[in-house]
């Protein structure tokens, strides 16, 4: 984006349990407003963008380029540069995302540890989410036995917490990185998120705050998706 000066406040990183927020338009692209901070995670790593309303004019998908965060709004006639705007999420559906969100990267550590499988891909939806696993052969019974391991963790119910780390020092915890084929971001500093006693990774999405809230992870089918790829649909009991 041109003429954007303003990196925009992560308000979802302070506290991923904001449901409404107030924030200041600082630029309008097309039917695309770019606020000066907002509660709204934008579409990206395999996680959907937030929907909800600004002012009550529905905002139906949110996206990130470069520093900024954009906004899609049905409407954009009633809004101008510098006002003052209401925010509210669709707070069911980002509420979903997160247990989501977090059961994949419980998943990620528990195949990562028992069987060193990386993630080849992913996708979280509110309802049904898939992950895929660089493993050899479609073992069924194998990959439920490391999904019970993961409700184990559930009941355990540890802390999920996210915080800041120099790239260099974070590069040093094994394991840190998950994704197969993909270099470590090139910047000074990566957002972790721990789940207590289980996993450390790089990640800039938003998650729970407890593994308790997934309450358990349910798994729906397995497919095979060509040589060492895995697939895992699953979703999480209500």
């Amino acid at each position: 984006m041109t003429g954007v000066r303003d990196v925009t406040r992560k308000l979802f990183w302070e506290d991923a349990y904001i449901r409404e927020f107030s924030a200041i338009v600082e630029e309008i692209v097309d039917n695309r407003l770019v606020l000066d901070r907002t509660a709204f995670n934008p579409k990206g790593g395999g996680l959907p963008g937030d929907t909800g309303s600004l002012n009550g004019i529905r905002v139906s998908e949110t996206l990130k380029r470069a520093d900024t965060i954009e906004h899609v709004v049905d409407d954009i006639s009633s809004f101008s540069k510098g006002m003052e705007v209401n925010g509210l999420l669709d707070w069911d559906r980002r509420y979903r995302v997160m247990r989501m969100h977090t059961a994949a990267h419980a998943l990620s550590a528990v195949f990562n540890r028992e069987a060193g499988a990386l993630i080849t891909g992913n996708k979280i939806d509110p309802a049904e989410s898939r992950i895929d696993f660089s493993l050899e052969s479609l073992d069924r019974d194998r990959m439920n036995e490391y999904i019970a391991i993961v409700n184990r963790e559930i009941l355990r119910n540890p802390d999920v917490r996210s915080y800041f780390m120099p790239r260099d020092e974070a590069m040093k915890i094994p394991s840190m990185v998950k994704l197969a084929g993909t270099a470590p971001p090139d910047v000074e500093q990566f957002r972790i998120v721990e789940i207590e006693g289980l996993d450390v990774q790089a990640d800039g999405g938003v998650h729970v705050r407890s593994l308790g809230e997934l309450r358990e992870v349910v798994p729906l089918r397995f497919e095979n998706k060509g040589k060492a790829n895995r697939r895992i649909y699953f979703t999480l009991k209500d």
